[in-house]
This record gives C-alpha cells, structure tokens and sequence, in this order.
C-alpha cells in the first residue's frame, strides 16, 4: 500500500498575494519603478542641514476613519513617514543649529492623529509622560482646503504643529502667541506659508500665529539670524520673565521693538 503524503481534506496553502508588476520586490519587473512615492516626497522643502538630537524619536501615524475624505486626501498626497521626518528635521534645523544636542528637549515619539474636530490642529503630551507627543489633526480641515493647496497646507500644518513638540515654552508660562509665533515663525522659514498670511501691525506683538511669525522674521534682519534660537533657549529651564529675556536677546524692551517694527511697516508702503 502506498503512503499518500497529505490528506486530502488538509486546506490549501496560504498564498502571498501577487505584487503589480511596478513593485521593485518583482524580481521578473526590476527594470520597472513606481513614482508614487517619488511623487509624494518631490515637494519636501529641501533643507540646508540635519540637527540631530541626542534621541531619535518615534514617529507613529493613528487614523481614526479611513474612510473621510480627509484621511483619504491625506494618504493619497503625503507619505506620512517621509513628511514627519522632515517635519522634525525642519524644526530641529531652525531652533537648534549651533546649539548643544544636550538642550534639545528629549522627545521620545510623536504620534499624528488624523479624525474629525473643531479647529484645524492641536498638539499635546500625554498625561504620564509629556516626552510623548500628540498632534491631533482635522481630517474635515483637510477636506474642505481647496484640491490645489491640501499637500502644502498639509505639510504646513505638520510643520507648525511639530514645533510645539519640540520647543522651549518656559514651563508652559511663556505667552501663547509667542509660542504659537515661533511655531508659524518655522513654517515661514520652511517656505509653507500659505498665500493668505500678510504682515500686520494693528495688533499687540503677541497676537501670536503670522502676526508674531513676521515680527520674529524683522528681529532676524536687525538683531541676527539667531535671534529667535536665542528666545527659545531663554526659555529652557525657567519660567518667562519679560524684561529679562527681550533686553538679553535683543537690547530692547519688547514694546519698543514692537514700535520699531510698526515704523518700518509704515516706512514700507
């Protein structure tokens, strides 16, 4: 009698599904590339340099629906990883060239959150460890940015939210529209203002978001292009004392660069 080798009710062997013929895993296709992620890594701002912190943080991407416009928008235009990746190395660039990796705050993961909610944006650290970041974004923002602007604002938005992961706030005492200035001040620098922001003057210096990104920018050109690294690192380690931190980085009160920045947007028209 002769010994069959399986039976006949076992099931079948599971079978990998088959790659298209543009995945450069088909060896029988290794002559033929896909563009898509070419396609959605083109845009990326091109940066002059890397700052690397003392830890590489972790990057993790939660989708709420799958199903939204917005989710479906997202993933079609940016390749997350890529996108948040360059988010941090856009912010770290900006805020901690020329400075200790040791005064780098020690962010250990950055989780992007896409669902639907009031407003645009919002970041937060978690409740037992603020080291772990959260940047909740608005799947419906994202689908109601017309088709031509999404990936820009789309990456504008990551920018500006990745810097609250990553900025000195004074212990949180610092005055929000400086943060949220500084935070805009880095999308600025990274070329990802949208067309809608202007300078404006009919306000306080810290009306914060462009208001106070464009008066950052002017403190650049009069008080040195480091001047805004200067202001974060005042307030790493201490809480926000007005007087001191404007007289030390810039020689002046704030008012009073305030005013001079007022004069030179007349002065401009």
């Amino acid at each position: 009698m002769s010994q069959t080798s399986s039976s006949s009710t076992d099931p079948p062997a599971p079978q990998s599904s088959a790659l298209p013929p543009s995945h450069p895993f088909n060896t029988d296709n290794s002559h033929n590339t896909t563009t898509t992620q070419a396609e959605q890594t083109s845009n990326l701002p091109i940066l002059s340099h890397k700052v690397v912190p003392d830890r590489k943080p972790l990057l993790r991407l939660e989708l709420r629906d799958l199903s939204s416009d917005g989710s479906f928008a997202f993933l079609r235009l940016v390749h997350a990883s890529h996108a948040l990746s360059h988010a941090v190395d856009t912010v770290l660039m900006h805020l901690y060239t020329g400075v200790s990796p040791s005064h780098i705050p020690g962010t250990r993961s950055v989780t992007l959150i896409l669902r639907e909610m009031d407003g645009v944006a919002y970041t937060t650290g978690l409740a037992l460890d603020d080291d772990h970041k959260e940047i909740h974004f608005n799947t419906k923002y994202i689908s109601f940015t017309p088709e031509s602007r999404q990936k820009e604002e789309i990456l504008g938005v990551l920018v500006h939210e990745m810097v609250h992961c990553w900025q000195h706030s004074g212990f949180g005492s610092a005055p929000v529209g400086l943060t949220e200035g500084v935070a805009d001040w880095v999308r600025l620098k990274a070329g990802l203002a949208p067309p809608h922001w202007k300078r404006d003057s009919d306000c306080e210096w810290d009306a914060g978001y462009q208001h106070t990104g464009y008066f950052l920018e002017w403190l650049e050109k009069e008080h040195g292009e480091d001047v805004v690294r200067r202001i974060n690192q005042a307030l790493r380690g201490c809480k926000y004392d007005g007087d001191s931190l404007w007289q030390s980085c810039c020689g002046k009160s704030v008012e009073g660069l305030w005013a001079e920045y007022k004069k030179s947007m007349k002065e401009a028209q």
